[in-house]
């Protein structure tokens, strides 16, 4: 919900409707990203956590909630003030105010939306057992995928007739399901921790920065976030480019490019159902992230040569490519992080792994935008040679970027695939470390 909210219902209103800069809008929707990197951080201290409650999750996750809460019930306040709602521009100190007030929202959402994603990965870590944690993956992802879906049908349906109004309504009313979601989802799932005693206390908490450099220290780890950050820079580059596209280049009406998005969603699902089928019977999710990147690089030319050959249907096959590859992709790599971590660094192997992916794409779309528009303008200036002057010149080149990413993902992955290096792979040791709570009765 939080996600379609701020990156397509919010991006579009403050745009038309509110008549925001779209560079502001830009700038105001990466803000989350900001926060990102500290997933790791947010990761070790959910393993670590000491509560009087005898929890380490659920405080993590209840305050986050409680900063998602607060940011989405600012958030459109501050904008109706930066705006003036719609009704004119606003006196300059009005606009200041909404301005810092939007500043803050868009921290607290993206601070409480990867704080509570952070640790209820973690979570759902430590409650399945190793032999089921591919299923709950993917489960999880299908979920988040779903929610997106609907989430999206709902909120366009109540903004159909648009007010400030009923932006209001909107978006705190999404304020209040995220508590009420979340505390649904928290009941009686992290199992408490009785401490009696000073025999019973935790040991003392290490430095994040040691724990950090122990990490990262080990070959594989280092190789799997580069791995990860590549593939994710890869696929999310075009999350914003694709539809326009579709319209700009091959003259698809509106239903045509938004059926693209069905498609890329029916995709990513195919992908999700079979990573959960191949790795419940044993399948290498190293290999499987490696199918996803060659799948990728198949669809990213069928999209690339849609444009010169004019053939929509070549990109209805490429949108629908483009999500299998990245449902394979992703559920492989998280699969894989949940390999790294010892027995109580659950989170630390997520948050990493949340870091890096949530960082990289959301760089990678905004790199993406920058190159179409940047390319695009230099081949309509004539700049490029009469050959490129055309509007699928900015799309290509952004297109064949991916491309080589992906292949740059693949060299990663590599060395990971079981069997490729058994020295640097060392099987025995992976298999004996998977961390959870492998002795939790379930």
């Amino acid at each position: 919900m939080a996600a379609v909210l701020l990156t397509g219902t919010l991006n579009r209103v403050m745009i038309v409707e509110l008549g925001m800069a779209a560079s502001v809008v830009a700038a105001m929707v990466s803000l989350p990203l900001l926060f990102a990197p500290f997933r790791a951080m947010i990761g070790y201290r959910s393993d670590t956590h000491r509560s009087v409650l005898g929890w380490n999750r659920v405080p993590y996750i209840w305050f986050g909630t409680l900063l998602q809460f607060g940011g989405f019930a600012l958030l459109p306040f501050a904008l109706l003030l930066m705006t003036g709602g719609g009704q004119g521009a606003a006196p300059a100190y009005q606009q200041t105010a909404g301005e810092v007030g939007a500043l803050v929202a868009f921290l607290l959402v993206g601070a409480g939306m990867h704080t509570t994603q952070t640790a209820g990965l973690a979570l759902a870590t430590d409650l399945a057992p190793p032999q089921a944690r591919p299923r709950v993956v993917a489960l999880l992802y299908v979920m988040l995928l779903a929610g997106m879906m609907v989430s999206a049908l709902v909120i366009g349906r109540l903004l159909a007739d648009f007010t400030p109004t009923r932006l209001v309504q909107l978006v705190q009313g999404a304020a209040v399901l995220t508590v009420v979601f979340n505390l649904v989802a928290l009941w009686k799932q992290e199992p408490r921790v009785r401490r009696i005693g000073e025999a019973a206390a935790p040991a003392p908490r290490q430095p994040f920065r040691a724990v950090w450099a122990r990490f990262i220290a080990r070959p594989r780890t280092l190789r799997l976030l580069v791995a990860v950050g590549m593939g994710a820079a890869a696929f999310g580059m075009q999350d914003v480019l694709l539809e326009p596209y579709g319209g700009q280049v091959l003259g698809m009406s509106v239903g045509a490019t938004t059926a693209l998005t069905a498609l890329w969603a029916l995709g990513m699902l195919s992908g999700f159902a079979y990573a959960a089928r191949a790795q419940g019977k044993g399948a290498d999710p190293h290999r499987l992230a490696g199918y996803g990147a060659v799948i990728g690089i198949a669809a990213f030319c069928c999209v690339m040569f849609a444009g010169p050959l004019m053939a929509p249907g070549l990109l209805i096959v490429g949108a629908a490519l483009i999500g299998c590859g990245c449902g394979l992709f992703s559920v492989g790599t998280m699969t894989a992080a949940m390999a790294l971590a010892d027995a109580q660094a659950s989170g630390l192997a997520l948050g990493a792994w949340g870091a890096v992916q949530a960082t990289c794409a959301g760089l990678a779309i905004a790199l993406g935008a920058l190159m179409r528009d940047g390319i695009g303008a230099l081949a309509a200036a004539d700049a490029l040679g009469p050959v490129l002057a055309a509007p699928a010149t900015g799309y290509a080149a952004v297109y064949a970027s991916e491309i080589v990413l992906l292949l740059g993902t693949l060299i990663a992955l590599g060395p990971l695939v079981r069997g490729s290096d058994p020295a640097e792979l060392d099987l025995s040791a992976t298999s004996s470390s998977r961390f959870g709570l492998s002795e939790f009765p379930i």
